[in-house]
């Protein structure tokens, strides 16, 4: 089977999008596996499908890297964004993309050519409950728990997926892999966890690296910096809006105690075709 594809990034956070209004992908969990190879197929964090919606403009699916599906994209969605806008799929700047952790609401700054260049998206609310995240640990915001004798402390909350946030010293040279792959399917995450690292700058700079399920280290993860962001400016460490600084980019981030927005890039890449024998 022939399909089309467009690979777009938001701060490095790479995707395969998909048009599935014009074409039904049979098998998805195994076309994200083989889009994603980043040696045998076209190379991604994952792929993203863009649907009709009967509640909002388009719907959006993501799934990752091993084809488990996500319940939102903050970068993915800002490019599904860019996608539907530069293919005059949509014509305002302002539009709604029906996502699994409901319907986000998405405004675009195009260039001088009126494609678009970067976007500001409402993430709408933290969620706190441990049900909700889930998590199985109560509290589950600053809560200290110990793994192969060491003491950890971890943030967790919800941004659409769930997230836990570390604060440790120069992330950049942090070992992320082994802590992350050791708390992203603790039992006490029962649909596993995105692991965030963060270190603070100042109080308007943070340094990020993000460690996601089902597809390890990734260069941002928008849902994870937003989470990372909002713990920052609960305990003060930083200002209301900050720049969050991944290995893929930066983003900016709003929290004033109700709704989150993310502003940052969406990048298209490149476009082709790959056949895949379903």
């Amino acid at each position: 089977m022939k399909i089309p594809f467009v690979k777009m990034q938001g701060a490095g956070n790479d995707y395969v999008y998909i048009d599935a209004t014009k074409i039904d992908i049979p098998d998805i969990p195994k076309a994200a596996e083989i889009v994603s190879d980043r040696h045998f197929g076209i190379g991604s964090d994952g792929l993203i499908l863009i649907y009709d919606s009967d509640i909002a403009d388009y719907k959006m699916r993501m799934f990752n890297a091993d084809g488990s599906e996500g319940q939102m994209c903050g970068n993915g969605i800002r490019c599904v964004a860019k996608y539907i806008y530069d293919r005059n799929m949509i014509k305002n700047l302002e539009t709604s993309i029906e996502t699994m952790a409901g319907i986000k609401y998405i405004d675009m700054f195009p260039d001088d050519e009126d494609n678009v260049k970067s976007a500001r998206v409402n993430m709408e609310k933290p969620i706190f409950e441990p049900i909700d995240i889930p998590t199985t640990l109560d509290p589950c915001f600053g809560v200290k728990i110990k793994r192969n004798s060491t003491e950890y402390e971890l943030y967790c909350l919800s941004m659409g997926n769930p997230h836990a946030i570390m604060f440790v010293e120069d992330v950049m040279n942090y070992d992320v892999t082994t802590l992350g792959s050791l708390f992203e399917s603790d039992v006490i995450f029962p649909e596993r966890c995105n692991i965030e690292f963060v270190e603070v700058v100042d109080k308007e700079n943070v340094n990020i690296r993000i460690f996601e399920r089902g597809s390890g280290e990734t260069l941002s993860c928008g849902t994870g910096i937003c989470a990372a962001a909002v713990t920052c400016i609960k305990k003060g460490l930083t200002n209301n809006r900050v720049h969050m600084h991944s290995p893929g980019g930066t983003l900016t981030i709003e929290y004033d105690g109700d709704d989150v927005f993310m502003t940052g890039p969406a990048v298209e890449v490149f476009t082709g075709t790959i056949e895949i024998d379903f």
